[in-house]
């Protein structure tokens, strides 16, 4: 596992000392990816250096665990209203149904009987890291089941291990970092290092960042690894547009950053704008099936600055950036169009895990 930059705040995860709370607790957050997803697939950074440019927002993946007294696992959604069991001795199968508890419980090497429930304030492909914050949550609770200590890297690392290796879910890796360390980082890429920078922003600057940010949900998901995939693709057989895409997606994370950092907030709005061209750029794929190119339009002829699809794409969330008197402007066009405008701010805080007496 690769040594990481560590940020200032509490890098170990330690567990609760107590332990007659036999109840575990996770919660994990999700993310705003401002500008250069795409350089944080291995495929990419391996051979070219890579970096994101991100913030996680008070919206989580929850976890809770209730401990059993025998070898018997029950895993129940509650956003999807169902739940699977299975026997440790035995294992779980890979169906599509709730994997990523499984593939965690797995690698973990869980081998003590539990009741889990999860759930999420976001749809799975939404574009805002929730499986990885999912994910995150789920190892961080089992991780206080074993007793072991993690520290954020490492959590990052197991993260992406069961997502990406156990599951072979397509994608890169970004979330696990975002969703673990917490707060604004840059996440610089390398063959062989991850090094996660927190980004200094003042509480106002922040303060007006959320208030010139719109969420909006588009009203459409689909799984993107195949998109992924074409991303891939089409830079090893040195299709020069998407490289250069890459290319001036990586140079923006900081350029954004120092905007940000500044308070030049209009100028990080309309690099928000060139963000979504060279994301285009990078795969033209990626709003193929929707309406995201249509509802970007119009809220950019309403008065929006610039804006970024998020995720690999194929629907889910668009952030807007916008002047606060064109917001009630912007806001009435995505929604005659059937968006969706989710309230949300900032959060500082990565993957927390606690023990409870309460049910």
């Amino acid at each position: 596992m690769p040594d990481a930059i560590l940020s200032t705040k509490e890098t170990t995860l330690k567990p609760s000392k107590k332990l007659q709370c036999d109840i575990i607790r996770a919660k994990s957050p999700l993310r705003v990816s401002f500008t250069g997803g795409g350089t944080d697939v291995p495929a990419w950074y391996e051979v070219n250096p890579g970096a994101v440019l991100s913030s996680t927002i008070n919206r989580y993946a929850y976890v809770t665990l209730y401990p059993r007294d025998d070898r018997q696992v029950r895993i129940r959604s509650l956003d999807l209203g169902f739940s699977i069991d299975f026997d440790l001795d035995h294992g779980p199968a890979y169906d599509g149904a709730l994997d990523l508890a499984k593939a965690a419980i797995k690698r973990l090497e869980i081998d003590r009987g539990m009741d889990i429930d999860i759930r999420s304030d976001a749809p799975a492909g939404s574009g805002l890291g929730g499986s990885s914050a999912l994910t995150s949550a789920l190892l961080g609770a089992l991780a206080e089941f074993r007793g072991l200590k993690l520290t954020r890297e490492q959590l990052a690392e197991l993260n992406y291990t069961v997502e990406r290796i156990d599951l072979k879910i397509a994608g890169g890796k970004q979330d696990q970092y975002a969703t673990a360390y917490g707060g604004f980082n840059t996440i610089k890429f390398c063959k062989d290092l991850i090094a996660v920078e927190p980004v200094e922003v003042s509480p106002s600057i922040v303060n007006d960042l959320e208030a010139h940010l719109l969420l909006c949900y588009t009203g459409k998901v689909r799984a993107h690894g195949n998109l992924v995939a074409k991303q891939v693709e089409m830079f090893q057989q040195g299709r020069t547009t998407t490289i250069d895409g890459m290319k001036r997606l990586y140079d923006m994370v900081f350029e954004m950053r120092d905007a940000l950092v500044e308070g030049d907030l209009d100028c990080f709005g309309h690099l928000m704008h060139e963000a979504q061209i060279n994301k285009m750029r990078m795969n033209p794929h990626v709003t193929e099936g929707t309406a995201i190119d249509s509802m970007y339009e119009a809220a950019m002829n309403a008065g929006s600055l610039g804006g970024k699809l998020l995720g690999a794409g194929g629907g889910g969330y668009v952030a807007f950036y916008c002047p606060t008197n064109k917001q009630h402007e912007v806001r009435a066009v995505l929604e005659s169009m059937g968006g969706t405008i989710s309230d949300f701010a900032f959060d500082e805080q990565g993957m927390q895990v606690w023990r409870s007496a309460s049910r």
